[in-house]
Protein backbone atom coordinates (compact mmCIF):
# COMPACT_ATOMS: atom_id res chain seq x y z
CA UNK A 1 0.00 0.00 0.00
CA UNK A 2 1.34 3.57 -1.01
CA UNK A 3 -0.12 6.60 0.45
CA UNK A 4 0.28 10.40 -0.71
CA UNK A 5 0.31 13.24 0.82
CA UNK A 6 0.25 16.78 -1.04
CA UNK A 7 1.19 20.26 -0.10
CA UNK A 8 2.50 23.53 -1.19
CA UNK A 9 -1.25 24.53 -2.91
CA UNK A 10 -2.58 28.17 -2.20
CA UNK A 11 -4.04 31.01 -3.70
CA UNK A 12 -1.51 33.22 -6.22
CA UNK A 13 -1.80 35.94 -8.51
CA UNK A 14 -1.48 35.38 -12.40
CA UNK A 15 1.63 34.92 -13.16
CA UNK A 16 2.87 34.13 -10.37
CA UNK A 17 4.39 30.50 -9.08
CA UNK A 18 3.53 27.60 -7.01
CA UNK A 19 5.53 24.36 -6.21
CA UNK A 20 3.55 21.26 -5.28
CA UNK A 21 5.20 18.04 -3.18
CA UNK A 22 3.83 14.68 -2.84
CA UNK A 23 5.17 12.89 -0.30
CA UNK A 24 4.86 9.01 -0.41
CA UNK A 25 5.22 6.43 2.11
CA UNK A 26 6.86 3.32 2.22
CA UNK A 27 10.27 2.55 0.85
CA UNK A 28 9.62 1.59 -2.53
CA UNK A 29 9.62 5.00 -3.91
CA UNK A 30 12.16 4.61 -6.78
CA UNK A 31 10.17 1.86 -7.89
CA UNK A 32 6.61 4.18 -8.65
CA UNK A 33 5.52 6.07 -11.58
CA UNK A 34 4.71 9.27 -10.39
CA UNK A 35 2.37 11.50 -11.81
CA UNK A 36 -0.33 14.80 -11.36
CA UNK A 37 -3.86 15.55 -12.27
CA UNK A 38 -6.00 18.38 -11.68
CA UNK A 39 -9.69 18.81 -11.44
CA UNK A 40 -11.45 22.24 -11.63
CA UNK A 41 -15.08 22.80 -10.32
CA UNK A 42 -17.48 20.99 -12.93
CA UNK A 43 -14.88 19.36 -15.62
CA UNK A 44 -13.23 15.58 -15.85
CA UNK A 45 -10.00 14.96 -14.32
CA UNK A 46 -7.05 15.97 -16.26
CA UNK A 47 -3.56 14.75 -16.68
CA UNK A 48 -1.04 17.37 -15.68
CA UNK A 49 2.45 15.53 -15.94
CA UNK A 50 3.85 12.50 -14.99
CA UNK A 51 7.69 11.21 -14.44
CA UNK A 52 9.36 7.77 -14.47
CA UNK A 53 10.69 6.09 -11.98
CA UNK A 54 14.04 7.39 -12.29
CA UNK A 55 12.95 10.39 -13.38
CA UNK A 56 14.29 9.64 -16.90
CA UNK A 57 11.40 10.63 -18.87
CA UNK A 58 8.77 12.91 -18.28
CA UNK A 59 5.33 13.71 -20.19
CA UNK A 60 3.09 16.75 -20.00
CA UNK A 61 -0.21 18.02 -21.22
CA UNK A 62 -0.11 20.64 -23.93
CA UNK A 63 -1.97 22.93 -21.66
CA UNK A 64 1.38 23.41 -19.43
CA UNK A 65 4.40 22.91 -21.83
CA UNK A 66 6.94 24.82 -21.12
CA UNK A 67 5.25 26.53 -17.64
CA UNK A 68 5.13 23.64 -15.17
CA UNK A 69 7.96 21.38 -14.34
CA UNK A 70 7.63 17.66 -12.51
CA UNK A 71 11.13 16.14 -10.86
CA UNK A 72 11.37 14.03 -7.99
CA UNK A 73 13.86 13.02 -4.89
CA UNK A 74 13.99 9.33 -4.55
CA UNK A 75 16.38 9.73 -1.31
CA UNK A 76 13.02 11.62 0.05
CA UNK A 77 10.28 10.07 -0.83
CA UNK A 78 9.03 13.22 -2.89
CA UNK A 79 7.71 14.13 -6.23
CA UNK A 80 7.41 17.98 -7.28
CA UNK A 81 5.37 20.01 -9.40
CA UNK A 82 6.88 23.38 -10.08
CA UNK A 83 4.16 25.65 -11.86
CA UNK A 84 5.29 29.03 -13.40
CA UNK A 85 3.99 32.06 -15.06
CA UNK A 86 0.05 30.41 -13.42
CA UNK A 87 -2.81 31.32 -15.19
CA UNK A 88 -6.49 31.36 -13.67
CA UNK A 89 -7.64 28.05 -15.96
CA UNK A 90 -5.27 26.19 -13.83
CA UNK A 91 -6.98 26.45 -10.96
CA UNK A 92 -7.97 23.32 -10.17
CA UNK A 93 -7.44 20.69 -7.25
CA UNK A 94 -4.32 19.20 -7.58
CA UNK A 95 -4.08 15.77 -7.55
CA UNK A 96 -1.06 13.16 -6.70
CA UNK A 97 -0.76 9.72 -8.36
CA UNK A 98 1.61 6.34 -8.15
CA UNK A 99 1.74 2.85 -9.31
CA UNK A 100 4.06 0.53 -9.36
CA UNK A 101 3.69 -0.31 -13.56
CA UNK A 102 5.36 1.58 -16.43
CA UNK A 103 2.91 4.02 -18.49
CA UNK A 104 3.38 5.76 -21.95
CA UNK A 105 0.89 7.89 -21.87
CA UNK A 106 -1.23 10.39 -19.54
CA UNK A 107 -4.08 9.21 -20.65
CA UNK A 108 -3.30 5.34 -19.79
CA UNK A 109 -2.34 6.91 -16.42
CA UNK A 110 -5.45 8.84 -15.71
CA UNK A 111 -7.90 6.02 -16.88
CA UNK A 112 -10.06 5.67 -14.06
CA UNK A 113 -10.36 1.25 -14.36
CA UNK A 114 -6.75 0.59 -15.68
CA UNK A 115 -4.44 3.65 -14.53
CA UNK A 116 -2.64 4.61 -11.72
CA UNK A 117 -3.76 2.86 -9.02
CA UNK A 118 -2.45 5.18 -6.12
CA UNK A 119 -3.79 8.67 -5.22
CA UNK A 120 -3.48 11.51 -2.73
CA UNK A 121 -6.66 13.80 -1.64
CA UNK A 122 -5.39 16.87 -3.45
CA UNK A 123 -4.60 20.26 -2.48
CA UNK A 124 -6.23 23.31 -4.47
CA UNK A 125 -4.74 25.76 -6.22
CA UNK A 126 -6.18 28.99 -6.99
CA UNK A 127 -5.18 31.56 -9.52
CA UNK A 128 -6.59 34.91 -9.33
CA UNK A 129 -7.00 37.17 -12.25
Amino acid sequence: QVQLVESGGGLVQAGGSLRLSCAASGRTFSSLTMGWFRQAPGKDRDFVAAISRLGVSTYYADSVKGRFTISRDNAKNTVYLQMNNLKPDDTAVYYCAADFRSFTTGQAMGDRTTGLRYWGQGTQVTVSS
